[in-house]
């Protein structure tokens, strides 16, 4: 009975009105036939008794009319209670769930969300993460409000550009994440380049002042037989190593070697004058 109970609350999904009326209706339904079994078991024993003021015909008759009546409306009304009060608790741990979930600031999923989302994830996709070049110079320059407009901003912009089979989320601080589906890799990568140009192109009004971002990002394939832990890790160092390269780019994880040697040597960082940054980047990539 008590299984039988949490299945219909279960099933009627009761964060809908409608559903609370029939859970409602059932449990009635429910109480009166309990009533007529039970009405059916004692009456003989009683009519055996003695104990009946009428026949045992319209004893019968007279409880299932009553049970009907008073069994059925009250438990019918009492059910209507719990089935609202339950409806009450489903919506709250309903968006419970939900914030849980969501980054406050920014409306996007979380680290949470997102990393669930990345454990589901399966078949050929990328995953990206992108990074507010020099957000804390923003914050110092023009205050923690501009900052927040800015996440704000690209927040929107981000989840824009990605369609319903996109997962985006704000990772933290002013890191973004995106996993990328439905497409080849060629046009997923034409659509994140298409994004970060985006993004330099214009200034981005805040509390009055025209702030001008980049965003520099790394990008991983999520390929089968491959850990998401991996492909998050190869990301990571493809966007140290757009930043290292001068930020407002997108580096794919196959490009890092020819990157991190063609591309550090071309902007002066040789053997003799690149910095600390500069030889995490390389031994990054065994170089």
């Amino acid at each position: 009975m008590r299984n039988w109970i949490s299945l219909q609350a279960d099933f009627g999904d009761l964060q809908y009105r409608n559903n609370v009326y029939v859970f409602a209706l059932k449990m009635a339904f429910l109480a009166v036939i309990l009533s007529g079994v039970i009405i059916a078991l004692t009456m003989p024993s009683l009519d055996l008794l003695g104990l009946l003021p009428v026949t045992l015909a319209h004893a019968i008759g007279f409880s299932a009319i009553f049970s009907w009546l008073i069994g059925g409306t009250v438990s019918g009304m009492l059910s209507l209670f719990a089935g609202f009060a339950m409806r009450d608790l489903a919506l709250s741990r309903a968006e419970f769930e939900k914030l849980s979930r969501t980054d406050t600031l920014s409306g996007l999923l979380n680290r949470r969300a997102f990393t669930e989302a990345l454990e589901n994830t399966d078949g050929n996709a990328s995953l990206v993460i992108f990074d507010v070049d020099r957000f804390k110079t923003i914050n110092d320059r023009f205050g923690h409000g501009c900052g927040d407009a800015v996440i704000i901003a690209v927040s929107a912009m981000l989840t824009s550009a990605f369609d319903e089979m996109s997962v985006v989320a704000r990772l933290g601080g002013e890191e973004f994440g995106v996993i990328v589906s439905g497409e080849p890799l060629e046009a997923r990568m034409e659509r994140v380049e298409s994004v970060r140009a985006r993004i330099a192109g214009g200034a981005m009004k805040a509390e009055g002042h025209d702030i001008r971002i980049t965003v520099s990002g790394g990008v991983a394939d999520l390929v089968a037989g491959r850990t998401k832990q991996a492909a998050y890790a190869s990301a990571d160092r493809a966007l140290y190593l757009a930043k290292a390269l001068g930020r407002n780019r997108v580096v794919h994880e196959r490009e890092g070697l020819h990157h991190a040697w063609h591309g550090l040597v071309d902007n002066g960082v040789d053997g003799e004058n690149r910095g600390p940054e500069s030889d995490n980047v390389m031994q990054a990539y065994g170089i």
